[in-house]
């Protein structure tokens, strides 16, 4: 009896161990008032028309199920594709919309929709009396129209739409639409034999071909004809209802139509298909077309993007960003670099920028030449546009007034790309007579109209709208927030009497829509009143907090505390950091103050705010800057730097009496993932760490990563220091480790977290891995996320809120 009874007792401890090492749960739920956050239905987002006479609301279920995350997908060439609708297999669906007349505020129920409405892709046509939307079903995707004045909706296409690559659709005028349509029905999808035709082989004569580490990449001749099944599409004209097919059918990764409406720029995918970028990165032709599909000119032949070289500020030696002029009838526009793509080359210009215009017959012209990388055109009219520079190694940027009539510029604004301060806005646009946005300056064209839609400032964000004096160059602002609120101009719908929609909250007050005329300083009428979807926050105390570094770098972070909670009569709560890293060239950029006091408080289902309710204090958004200093680029001592910044955080909230300094948890996702396993690997400051989907071996990313542009060989030492892998055996503290089983994210392959795990593992340490089925580098599914809550609520209150209790 007593053999028997050891022999059983054996037994258990075997499963008890077993079930250590891998504990197979089932689908388990949060705390309730978790769970209700978490599933809250958000208020409608809304797309109003450039007269400020409609407003369309769109409703979004929260989350889908696993189920629906687990329909038929081929990861191939970079993409995510349901093969048997020929579209995206991961798309954020909208489930129903409304129409709201502005003037009157009446709202319009839309008949004629589709059953179960999974809708996509929506924009208002050229003089915005329709508006057009995808809807997806299991087995097809259609092109549906809303007529605007009878709010009835129907179908436009006959012929079901290929949306696995480039544009979904585009519009012509009020009665066609140009779209892509499959070739063969999806049970006519290449089989792979289980006998292949031979190896897969790849080979590079000589040729240097650098690539960051994407996923779902092209790997097998098989996976070469599952690409080109899926992707290859017919293009189709739909004029009434009537399908014409343009052209043959080809690859498109990309549709343009000309402002005049007759000419198209097609960028074709053509073979070899590389085995090291995904498809946008593919060999491919740029060509200008007519509508009936014939070809006017080939303007270029692009080699893979594989051959691009490494480093910031580095691009292919080859023409790009083909687009066309908004303020003339058909201009193509494109650039050509004039270093052969190096920008280490010394020359006074780094990029040439070309035009060609309608029959594209004539030689190209040169338009401007550029210092810096050449970042884009935004259009005004004949005498006047403005055109963007970046240099991402230093974090500069540049945009110059343009005369394209002479090719005149002039420097209007200089500014690092992180002096948030600095930032002057975006130009108000408002449509010409082809119905492009082009710039609208005032003041008989001396002035441009700036709407910021943050205004970062000392003393948080501060939208403004400004004025701009193209000739004195001063910026005066129009109109600023007040503080206490934050306001936002989405629209400014007349630029001469100054009507704007704008979109006010508070930490109290849930985000609603305003018609106002800034001139009088009056609200016309208010055009929304939705209410707060989370209930369940009202009383959580949200705030801005301030301190510093040992360095004296400024830091900030916002502050949620519990409900009811008193630090003058209530004890230090177990407190969750939650952080990502920022590289800056220079501290006066990493001080500066992001964000605003008084926006109201959103969820997201990867928010450490839902501990606010399990009695922690929640510090969001810690800033975690790595500054380049004497010389040096940032990363040079990262670990050094964050190792300042958690200590400063810690030592802050315990100095207010909030944070209790011997139960604090970090954590993060993607690179603050990173962040979070570097922190517990080099300090002993945290009882607890939560990793989500990062990247802990930088070896495995060797030509560059995150703002590294050095590539492994270049810094391989650095590239060592930086990996958390290095120092496993140094992680004691109890780590959560997660991950989407089919991360598509660029370096985050979920076998960095397996190895960590078993690195971690492997030396006796504390750590715990969750692997979420089907979810990629974000996470959706709804019960993915409600145990994601519950297995990371259970950590928190073993290791850190009941941390050397005998509760557990």
């Amino acid at each position: 009896m007593k053999k028997i009874s050891f022999l059983f007792a054996i037994m258990l401890l075997v499963f008890a161990i077993n079930l250590f090492a891998q504990d197979a749960v089932t689908y388990q739920l949060p705390p309730k008032e978790m769970a209700d956050l978490l599933l809250a239905k958000s208020t409608p987002t809304v797309n109003i028309d450039s007269k400020g006479e409609w407003m369309l609301l769109i409703d979004r279920n929260s989350y889908p199920s696993v189920e629906e995350l687990a329909q038929p997908e081929y990861r191939i060439a970079g993409l995510r594709i349901n093969p048997n609708n020929f579209s995206p297999s991961r798309q954020n669906f909208i489930n129903n919309f409304t129409l709201k007349n502005i003037k009157n505020g009446k709202e319009y129920t839309i008949s004629g929709l589709p059953t179960n409405l999974l809708a996509g892709n929506v924009t208002w046509s050229p003089s915005e009396k329709k508006i057009a939307f995808t809807h997806t079903t299991d087995k097809v995707v259609d092109l549906y129209f809303l007529d605007v004045a009878t709010q009835q909706v129907g179908k436009a296409n006959k012929t079901p739409l290929n949306l696995v690559i480039g544009t979904a659709y585009t519009w012509v005028d009020d009665n066609t639409v140009l779209y892509k349509t499959i070739i063969s029905p999806a049970s006519m999808l290449p089989k792979a034999s289980l006998m292949p035709k031979g190896p897969t082989v790849q080979e590079n004569l000589g040729k240097a071909a650098p690539s960051r580490t994407y996923q779902d990449l092209i790997k097998t001749p098989n996976d070469e004809e599952v690409f080109e099944f899926l992707a290859t599409s017919q293009l189709i004209k739909n004029t009434s209802g009537t399908e014409t097919k343009i052209g043959k059918p080809s690859i498109y990764s990309s549709m343009s139509l000309s402002p005049d409406t007759k000419y198209l720029i097609l960028r074709t995918v053509k073979k070899p298909y590389s085995y090291l970028v995904p498809a946008f990165g593919f060999n491919s032709t740029i060509g200008i077309y007519e509508l009936t599909g014939k070809l006017v000119k080939t303007l270029a032949q692009l080699p893979s993007s594989e051959l691009s070289p490494s480093g910031f500020d580095n691009i292919l030696n080859a023409p790009g960003r083909f687009d066309w002029r908004d303020d003339e009838a058909a201009t193509v526009v494109w650039s050509m670099p004039l270093d052969s793509g190096l920008y280490k080359n010394k020359m006074e210009y780094h990029d040439a920028v070309f035009t060609l215009s309608a029959p594209f017959t004539g030689q190209q012209k040169e338009l401007f030449k550029t210092k810096f990388r050449f970042a884009g055109i935004t259009w005004g009219h004949a005498e006047f546009a403005l055109v963007s520079e970046r240099l991402q190694s230093k974090q500069m940027g540049k945009v110059s007034r343009l005369n394209p009539s002479t090719g005149e510029m002039e420097t209007l604004f200089e500014r690092s790309s992180n002096d948030a301060y600095s930032n002057p806005g975006n130009p108000v646009m408002a449509k010409n007579k082809f119905g492009r946005n082009v710039i609208q300056l005032i003041d008989g064209g001396k002035k441009l109209l700036l709407n910021n839609q943050t205004g970062s400032s000392p003393k948080g964000d501060l939208p403004f709208l400004a004025s701009f004096d193209l000739s004195t160059k001063e910026l005066k602002h129009i109109w600023r927030c007040d503080e206490g609120i934050f306001e936002v101009i989405t629209d400014v719908l007349d630029k001469d009497k100054l009507i704007v929609l704008t979109r006010k909250e508070s930490q109290t007050e849930v985000p609603n829509y305003y018609l106002k005329n800034l001139y009088t300083k009056s609200t016309i009428a208010t055009i929304t009143n939705f209410s707060n979807p989370y209930p369940q926050l009202d009383g959580v105390k949200k705030e801005k907090i301030f301190y510093k570094r040992s360095d004296g770098v400024d830091l900030t972070g916002t502050l949620y505390l519990p409900k009811g909670y008193d630090p003058k009569k209530d004890d230090q709560l177990p407190v969750l950091i939650w952080a990502y890293p920022r590289e800056f060239e220079n501290a006066n950029d990493a001080t500066q103050i992001r964000g605003s006091n008084n926006s109201f408080t959103r969820i997201g289902s990867g928010s450490p705010i839902f501990w606010v309710t399990q009695g922690y204090a929640v510090l969001d958004n810690a800033e975690m800057p790595i500054v380049g200093t004497n010389g040096k680029k940032p990363n040079d001592n990262f670990i050094d730097q964050l190792k300042m910044n958690a200590e400063a955080a810690i030592n802050n909230l315990a100095k207010m009496g909030v944070g209790d300094p011997k139960r604090v948890a970090v954590g993060g996702h993607s690179y603050g993932a990173f962040m979070t396993a570097n922190l517990l690997a080099h300090t002993d400051l945290f009882k607890a760490g939560i990793a989500r989907s990062g990247a802990y071996n930088r070896t495995l990313t060797p030509f560059g990563f995150q703002n590294e542009g050095r590539t492994y060989w270049e810094a391989s030492e650095l590239y060592y220091e930086m990996s958390p892998f290095s120092y496993a055996n140094k992680i004691k503290t109890p780590l959560l480790m997660v991950h989407g089983e089919m991360d598509n994210n660029s370096g985050t392959f979920p076998i960095q977290s397996e190895r960590l795990y078993n690195a971690v593992k492997g030396h006796g340490g504390t750590v715990r891995y969750i692997t979420l089925p089907y979810e990629s580098h974000g996470y959706t599914g709804k019960e993915n996320l409600l145990h994601l809550l519950w297995e990371t609520n259970t950590w928190l209150e073993k290791y850190v809120k009941n941390a050397g209790t005998k509760a557990f």
